[in-house]
């Protein structure tokens, strides 16, 4: 079932987009670069050079936007590159396989990031409208609608949009060259050193770096200075591996727990998808992204449990032939799904990187970790993330610091206005991690106030007033029976709500200053460890 990926050969030459020239190949009309590119030649094994203001790394969402923050605040007086290891035409793919994601933007997430920028998205980037998110419970007696509207995206044509808006401000795009090293002088990084796909050397010197080339960045696991940054994420609990197909379909069999063009559903189902849920999000009235995320552990303890040899491709296709509503599932035909039906990808499930300055370097969108941890959603996080690192680098390149301090604010300012939350969804990930589908289907049917499904539709953390109030368990005599019929999931969700609570107050003290971080992080590592104990998570 699974589509077989055709790779269109490229020219084994790079693009560079100067600003306010027609596009030029790293070939030919080589005079029109002057000053602002030194190229020294082809196959005379010497540096491609450029020298900038801000270089970004990685055509994705984050990178894309961060560029056109920087470009836009400045007033396109700085000079920012972006680089991106693929060619034109395609620009932002994430994979050999394709623009791989769930496709799904709240409507709050793109329209901040559009009014922000001064940009705007329609169709056909934008591919379809829903006016949520619904939740099914294992059991799928019970639909939790959280999140507002939003969009579903058509991740081959949006970066296409994304490279029109670039070369509008100024950006220049360098196409086909793969970042791998940092360059460093003095503790601090002034540059970038990659290859093109012909094998060149390319050299690129910044007073900042920006890093947003993925999960698994090696500029992140190899900064060569000293920071705050932390390197390595904790692959085998705080990944995700996910899968997903692009499908169309016929619509005989209408059930809108499996299929509602209106919403994107979520399906919780600790057998289908261990440590992960399932989703069908709506492209259409007959057209569906359709997958699924898995934790590696929670995976093998299933497998061993049932003597089964799953994977992850095994269970996708499992959820596919399980969907009741998706009938007579192929590939659709026209060109702006071509070659991006299938794919698998890694997305990091826990909070933001604790801190995402170093001195000349920042990291943004999956780089720092940025995916919300209950649901994997990166979107709206490197949306967010990209208007404020912008604003950030361009007041610390005009108050010419940019060292640790000098972009110390992005931490700040990105926890107070987004990341703030993200520790509590951590906590509260794993632990439904380690749950079975009986206990969250009754945690959903019994334990959810509607005020926790208000948090829920504000994307805050559920604060299970039924649990956490002693008055009401005292006098809601049906209540007190269903507590003591799951006592520990009962005194677990009320213990959840009040981690969440404390961590939110102590990400609302998060340091102004670098000096204090050292202090302010041990207690959140603190923190986080007396929850994993409490909650026996290993």
């Amino acid at each position: 079932m699974r589509p077989k990926v055709r790779r269109r050969e490229e020219a084994p030459h790079f693009i560079i987009r100067i600003r306010g020239d027609p596009l030029h190949d790293g070939s030919e009309h080589l005079t029109a670069l002057r000053d602002k590119v030194i190229h020294r030649g082809r196959g005379e094994g010497r540096a491609m050079r450029i020298d900038c203001d801000v270089v970004v790394v990685g055509g994705g969402p984050a990178g894309a936007h961060t560029a056109m923050a920087v470009a836009r605040f400045s007033r396109q007086n700085l000079r920012v590159v972006l680089i991106d290891r693929n060619e034109r035409s395609e620009f932002g793919k994430k994979t050999r396989r394709g623009w791989t994601c769930g496709d799904a933007v709240s409507r709050k997430s793109l329209e901040f990031v559009m009014e922000n920028l001064g940009i705007r998205y329609e169709r056909p980037e934008i591919e379809h409208e829903v006016d949520g998110v619904l939740v099914i419970s294992p059991d799928h007696a019970t639909k939790v609608l959280f999140d507002g509207e939003g969009y579903l995206l058509n991740r081959k044509l949006w970066p296409q949009k994304q490279l029109q808006y670039l070369e509008k401000l100024g950006v220049e795009v360098v196409f086909g060259v793969d970042v791998r090293t940092l360059l460093s002088e003095d503790n601090r990084i002034v540059g970038v050193k990659g290859t093109s796909k012909s094998g060149e050397p390319v050299e690129v010197r910044a007073k900042v770096v920006v890093d947003a080339s993925g999960s698994a960045s090696v500029l992140r696991a190899n900064l060569p200075i000293e920071s705050y940054v932390e390197r390595e994420i904790d692959k085998e609990n705080d990944m995700e591996a996910t899968g997903r197909y692009i499908l169309e379909f016929d619509r005989v069999v209408e059930d809108e727990t499996w299929f509602d063009p209106r919403y994107c559903i979520i399906h919780l189902d600790q057998f289908l998808a261990p440590g992960g849920y399932c989703w069908t999000f709506p492209k259409g009235e007959n057209k569906v992204n359709i997958g699924l995320g898995v934790q590696k552990t929670a995976l093998d303890r299933r497998n061993a449990a049932h003597g089964l040899k799953d994977n992850l491709a095994s269970l996708i296709d499992q959820y596919v032939r399980t969907n009741r509503a998706i009938v007579n599932p192929r590939e659709p035909e026209g060109y702006q799904d071509q070659g991006n039906t299938y794919s698998t990808w890694q997305v990091p499930v826990r909070r933001q990187n604790d801190c995402m300055v170093a001195n000349g370097y920042v990291v943004v969108g999956d780089a720092a970790w940025m995916p919300r941890p209950i649901d994997a959603g990166g979107l709206g996080p490197s949306l967010y993330g990209s208007v404020i690192l912008g604003r950030n680098i361009v007041r610390a390149v005009e108050e010419d610091d940019v060292s640790q301090d000098g972009l110390w604010g992005y931490n700040v300012d990105y926890v107070r206005m987004y990341g703030y939350q993200m520790a509590g969804f951590e906590v509260f990930r794993r632990y439904l991690q380690t749950l079975p589908n009986d206990d969250i289907s009754f945690g959903m049917k019994y334990f959810l106030s509607e005020d926790d499904i208000e948090s829920i539709k504000r994307r805050e953390h559920p604060r299970f007033p039924l649990l956490t109030n002693f008055l009401r368990v005292l006098l809601d005599a049906e209540l007190r029976r269903r507590v003591r019929e799951r006592p520990k999931l009962a005194r677990s969700l009320a213990y959840v709500a009040d981690k969440s609570r404390r961590l939110i107050r102590h990400y609302l003290n998060y340091p102004e200053r670098s000096s204090e971080f050292p202090r302010w992080r041990a207690q959140l590592l603190r923190e986080l460890r007396e929850a994993n104990e409490k909650l026996g998570i290993t």
